[in-house]
């Protein structure tokens, strides 16, 4: 469990800070309240992935409260859905929230499959949808661009994880093969194809026997050690991965279980993020992995915002679903500060598009002009002890993305 550092400013001006660097602008606007708004919040509150969800509601729930509930001086009336483990629980849900309860905005979402399915509704209804984590790079739809005009995320890409540590991977293997292992479902079609697509334009090249990365059933598969003695038969100089969850645990203790386990592991950093970590336990230790966000940061905004976390009572370090989340709502006081009148989509919308630089704990990042994604620094994160805990430390920064 994470062991706080005292902060010099402490309690409530610890969290004050915290909201206050994230916002900028917001806090000094002089809107005032016309009103309630509601707001959807979307996440895995069950399935595979409640505790990526529970870390996500943490996260825009403690922006809340350090800002006395509200968004743009406006009162904020959060209503939270359940995602489930993907589209068919997550698509009733979403049309609930935007039909029903006629939220003005739409933000969470664990999958890139959810979110490639919510993003469509969102669109012909004109309401933003501000997602917080995955987001699939959106193949054309007949021939044409994919209409992202309503789609924002405060997160990544899934395939840029992969994008961003391939070069490293590449200059530490050498001439040596990697084995690349990750889970049947899209998230793991995106995270997989960004690391081995760059990977092999590098030069490197796959230990999978036919060259392409070996699918494991999801969500059912629970004993690894059989792909995995299987992958050690190939005898690779590194493996990469990417698992979130419980799959992250099962994955990780039966990798130091099995005949891989002198191999060194790269992967997406989800696999030993937040509370799967702990579950994690030892077996994590020296697993290399990237992200776009480190609990060992050490800017100001990053060390407010633990702070913050620990003084809310949260457990463990906080992590990328949290800060990403914590980021969405720092982008909706922004752009509700600056709505005159009435709230509506198209008006809050438009207003997302005008929130410009946002000082955030990952580093300062900004919206790419067309894409809607964030302009951010990406990590090397090492798993290893922080004091007397065990955490993902900071190793070094690795590149930008989108890359201009």
């Amino acid at each position: 469990m994470f062991d706080p550092r005292p902060h010099p400013r402490g309690g409530l001006a610890a969290l004050t800070a915290a909201g206050l660097l994230l916002t900028g602008a917001a806090c000094s606007s002089t809107a005032t309240d016309s009103g309630t708004v509601r707001v959807g919040l979307l996440v895995s509150l069950s399935g595979t992935y409640a505790t990526v969800g529970e870390d996500m509601q943490r996260g825009f729930r403690l922006y809340l409260d350090t800002h006395d509930g509200k968004l743009g001086g406006r009162k904020v009336d959060l209503v939270v859905a359940d995602e489930g483990d993907g589209p068919a629980t997550a698509v009733p849900a979403a049309q609930k929230l935007l039909e029903r309860d006629q939220v003005v905005a739409l933000t969470g979402l664990v999958g890139g499959a959810t979110v490639d399915k919510v993003q469509t509704l969102t669109t012909q209804r004109k309401i933003p949808l501000l997602g917080a984590n995955a987001r699939p790079a959106f193949a054309p739809v007949g021939g044409k661009p994919r209409d992202l005009a309503y789609t924002w995320h405060t997160s990544y890409n899934s395939d840029e994880p992969g994008i961003a540590i391939a070069e490293y991977v590449k200059a530490q293997v050498g001439d040596g093969q990697v084995y690349a292992i990750g889970p049947d479902y899209q998230g793991g079609y995106d995270e997989l194809r960004g690391f081995t697509d760059t990977f092999t334009r590098l030069g490197g090249k796959l230990a999978n026997p036919d060259g392409k990365t070996l699918f494991t059933p999801f969500p059912t598969t629970e004993n690894f050690l059989p792909y995995l003695n299987k992958a050690a038969e190939t005898k690779p100089k590194a493996v990469y991965t990417f698992y979130a969850g419980a799959a992250a645990v099962a994955f990780v203790k039966q990798y130091a279980q099995s005949d891989l386990a002198d191999v060194p592991l790269y992967a997406a950093g989800f696999l030993t993020e937040g509370s799967v970590l702990t579950a994690q336990g030892p077996a994590a230790t020296g697993i290399r992995n990237v992200l776009n966000y480190s609990p060992t940061l050490a800017n100001q905004a990053n060390q407010d915002f633990v702070a913050a976390w620990s003084a809310a009572g949260h457990p463990g370090q906080p992590t990328t679903f949290a800060m990403a989340s914590y980021d969405a709502a720092a982008v909706l006081d922004r752009a509700l500060a600056a709505v005159n009148g009435e709230v509506t989509g198209e008006k809050l919308n438009a207003a997302i598009g005008q929130v410009g630089r946002v000082v955030s704990p990952r580093g300062d990042w900004q919206f790419h002009p067309t894409e809607h994604r964030p302009v951010q620094r990406w990590y090397l994160r090492e798993v290893r002890n922080d004091g007397p805990v065990l955490s993902n430390v900071l190793v070094q920064e690795l590149t930008t993305l989108p890359a201009s």
